[in-house]
């Protein structure tokens, strides 16, 4: 049963958060779940699958738009090495704005479109877009919402995949949709060895059983301090995961924290510039002990730093940081082999922003107050591709 995140439900429905709460909490189920739907759709989706990565030429498209983009930046990596054909993540504010840049026409495409609603205008567009700037394309979409525009396109060559109810959150940030989504594609990505995901869902739904149970309080604590700015970092995989986590905050409290996320390397080339004394830095360090070493070394340089920032670990405790405030570890030693592991740390973020968001007297279900921001996103005007108006008289 739900525990509210530490509310009681008529509290938590009073503060205007227990949809964010329940999707939150909810997660380690949704991903088992979402195993057991691949897995009984493992034959139809190896049949889609199977002879597209024949084609040693096949070049994979991760579209989606928000945080539905951060998910293909996220997996891109993990799905080139696990299918060993090009993938590039490519958001479809991007593809739509410039086709002609990133679509190859003659270069055989199969484009995954993440989709928690499928009524996003760009991604809409997109899928018609690949359609007529590619000579073959093949279409994934992997959506939360079974009455969603984005099933209606009656795409050819198109497989369909559906996430389980408790995937389409109703709250306005994405939570369960987005680590729904993103488990999804990668378990698809090996989708002829899907049962050698197990180990590592487990340690993937323990660690969230632990960040919502032994951990929680502290990241409550610590969320609900007068946070000027806050700093996501990570490397790989890591580094979307981060920049997901920078949205979760910022919008979860309406743009009154701003955020930013960067790689630790990439850090130190100028954006450190942004620390002042109201920041704090969250730290999403790698499993891999190699990668670990570069990420450790701009740690204990900004512990160095006289303004004394403080600092929150994720995944390993650096115990000579005199700033953290808090190192999250996990009952199972951190293991470089695991592809499923890291999808636990966009909790951070999500909890984060769940508790600043009330700390700062905001409904996490409905944070933003001037409307700006909506869980579907409003006025985007689709105009005719441009190569379609060399025709039109007067343009």
């Amino acid at each position: 049963m739900p525990s509210y995140l530490q509310f009681t439900k008529e509290e938590i429905e009073r503060k205007g958060g227990l949809h964010t709460a329940l999707e939150i909490e909810g997660q380690p189920v949704l991903w088992q779940q979402v195993y057991d739907l691949i897995l009984s759709q493992k034959k139809s989706l190896l049949r889609f699958m199977s002879p597209l990565l024949a084609d040693t030429g096949l070049r994979i498209i991760l579209a989606g738009a928000g945080s539905s983009a951060f998910i293909g930046e996220a997996a891109q990596g993990i799905v080139q090495a696990n299918t060993k054909r090009i993938t590039q993540a490519i958001a479809t504010t991007d593809l739509l704005t410039h086709p002609q840049l990133h679509f190859i026409k003659e270069m055989p495409t199969l484009m995954v479109s993440f989709a928690r609603s499928g009524n996003s205008p760009e991604s809409l567009a997109a899928v018609q877009l690949a359609n007529k700037y590619c000579d073959t394309v093949f279409h994934l979409i992997i959506t939360c919402n079974p009455d969603g525009e984005l099933l209606k396109n009656d795409l050819l060559n198109t497989y369909e995949l559906v996430l389980p109810e408790v995937a389409n959150d109703k709250s306005l940030a994405m939570t369960g949709s987005f680590t729904g989504m993103l488990l999804s594609i990668i378990l698809i990505s090996k989708i002829g060895l899907l049962e050698t995901f197990l180990p590592s869902l487990q340690v993937l739904i323990n660690e969230a059983t632990e960040l919502t149970g032994k951990h929680l309080a502290r990241i409550k604590a610590i969320a609900e301090q007068p946070y000027e700015r806050v700093i996501f970092l990570g490397s790989g995989p890591m580094l979307a995961i981060a920049r997901e986590c920078h949205l979760k905050l910022q919008e979860l409290t309406d743009g009154q924290v701003i955020c930013k996320h960067d790689s630790f390397l990439g850090f130190r080339h100028g954006p450190r510039a942004v620390v002042n004394q109201g920041t704090l830095i969250v730290y999403l360090l790698c499993s891999d002990e190699q990668v670990l070493l570069y990420e450790r070394d701009l740690c204990l340089s900004i512990d160095a730093d006289a303004r004394n920032t403080p600092t929150i670990s994720y995944n390993h405790c650096i115990k000579s940081l005199k700033n953290s405030v808090l190192a999250i570890t996990f009952s199972e030693p951190a293991d470089p082999l695991n592809e499923l592991a890291f999808i636990s740390a966009a909790l951070i973020g999500q909890l984060m922003g769940f508790y600043h968001s009330l700390y700062r007297g905001l409904r996490p279900d409905s944070p933003s107050k001037s409307g700006t921001i909506s869980r579907v996103v409003q006025g985007v005007t689709i105009y005719p591709d441009h190569l379609l108006l060399k025709s039109t008289p007067g343009f």
